[in-house]
């Protein structure tokens, strides 16, 4: 039986896209720069998220303030695979996940118009400690998908969901080396 706990994610031999939801003056000053500067915050965790439609459950498809821009942020493998080396659980021992310099949480993945599924998704926490890797080290690309997302929610508005599905990206399930996968997975037996 399949894992309820599986990375789903638009990713290639060498990259894989986390997507993020920001207020208009960040997301511009982004993406004027090709890369994140002030006013992004580089004292405090960022959260990434592989998962799209997460994405939009938790960002109201954009609509929510202060998350009215949908960036996809196109980073290498490598690093992604050295910030999920360095995760702890957010279920872990507290004194355990305050040292931590990334934190792993997995959630309900969601529908198209929000429902929790069974099986859940990945969401990670790049402490401050590790954010200039993440943005200087790390990223690639950044895209706007905000008209994406504008179009693709108001096609669901509309009752129109197998349109609205072209709009989303691609994800497909994420090779995790076996012993990040054992990390990671709540319920396995590798460290917290």
């Amino acid at each position: 039986m399949a894992s309820p706990y599986e990375i789903r994610a638009d990713h290639d031999a060498d990259t894989i896209v986390v997507y993020q939801a920001y207020p208009p003056a960040l997301a511009d000053a982004a993406l004027r720069a090709g890369r994140f500067v002030a006013p992004f915050s580089f004292q405090r965790m960022t959260w990434i998220k592989p998962s799209f439609l997460w994405l939009m459950h938790r960002s109201n498809w954009g609509r929510k303030p202060g998350q009215e821009r949908i960036l996809a942020v196109r980073i290498t493998r490598e690093g992604w695979e050295a910030a999920l080396a360095e995760a702890v659980l957010t279920t872990a021992d507290p004194d355990v996940l305050s040292r931590a310099p990334v934190h792993v949480q997995w959630d309900p993945e969601r529908s198209p118009r929000g429902a929790a599924l069974n099986h859940y998704s990945i969401q990670v926490g790049v402490g401050r400690h590790r954010v200039r890797a993440l943005t200087d080290d790390w990223t690639v690309s950044l895209t706007d998908l905000t008209p994406r997302v504008r179009k693709a929610a108001d096609l669901l508005r509309a009752g129109d969901a197998a349109r609205a599905r072209r709009h989303f990206p691609p994800e497909r399930r994420y090779p995790l080396p076996g012993h990040l996968e054992a990390r990671l997975t709540p319920g396995a037996n590798g460290p917290v």
